[in-house]
């Protein structure tokens, strides 16, 4: 597959300046660093409570500024002009997204540092992270190609927020109930299973939950690539 670098960090350095223009979308930065001041003053921290945190900023953070990144470019129609461009689909979703993956890594490490938390294995826990994250960078995709406009935008990513960022309280449900015990094959709620794992030191046992991380982020990226090339299409 052909992947011109320069193509890809002129669409992410458009995306920067974009941002900078945008307060709607940087404001929604400080949903989780609030959140996590707020958690920090109330003493004691559980592992769940950390990873409300960090879901919440995979879903007002990444899937919402890459939700409303793409939106905002089909409201102006500049989104025709970049599918027109000679840049290819892995360019344009690649550089679509860089800025979204950048803002994301910096929220967490900010808010991980504001709650106190320091992981067990720093690389086994940068590796679930960034596997959470392309699941959220493509599910903000396809959110954003659907949508119409900012606004419409905005609206279609809040049920993902409290789906996904405040899903780990789904876990006490889904445990109570047979019928609700798919819900505890939720990114989120594998992300906070992993975390258990590795508190624990049962590196045996933390593949499964990566794995299905994975397999998360590999249906969402195929799906945002259908959405991507079905709208390219319409042009």
């Amino acid at each position: 597959m052909n992947l011109s670098i320069q193509r890809t960090l002129a669409i992410f350095l458009k995306d920067v300046k974009d941002v900078t223009r945008n307060l709607f979308v940087t404001t929604t930065l400080l949903v989780p660093i609030l959140l996590a001041i707020a958690y920090r003053n109330l003493g004691d921290i559980t592992l769940e409570i950390h990873y409300t945190v960090i879901n919440l900023t995979f879903s007002s953070v990444t899937a919402f500024v890459q939700c409303t990144l793409i939106a905002e470019e089909k409201e102006k129609n500049t989104l025709r002009t970049l599918m027109l461009s000679p840049a290819t689909t892995a360019e344009i979703l690649l550089g679509k997204s860089l800025l979204s993956l950048l803002i994301t890594l910096m929220t967490i490490l900010l808010c991980i540092q504001i709650t106190g938390y320091v992981p067990e294995h720093v690389g086994l826990f940068a590796l679930a992270i960034i596997g959470s994250c392309l699941f959220y960078l493509a599910l903000g995709t396809v959110l954003g190609l659907i949508a119409k406009s900012v606004m419409e935008a905005s609206v279609v990513v809040l049920p993902i927020m409290f789906l996904f960022g405040f899903g780990t309280m789904l876990e006490t449900l889904a445990s109570n109930n047979a019928y609700l015990k798919l819900l505890e094959y939720l990114p989120n709620l594998q992300l906070l299973r992993f975390a258990e794992l590795l508190e624990q030191q049962k590196f045996t046992s933390i593949g499964l939950p990566l794995l299905v991380i994975g397999i998360w982020s590999l249906l969402g990226a195929l799906l945002a690539v259908m959405v991507y090339r079905k709208q390219l299409q319409k042009r």
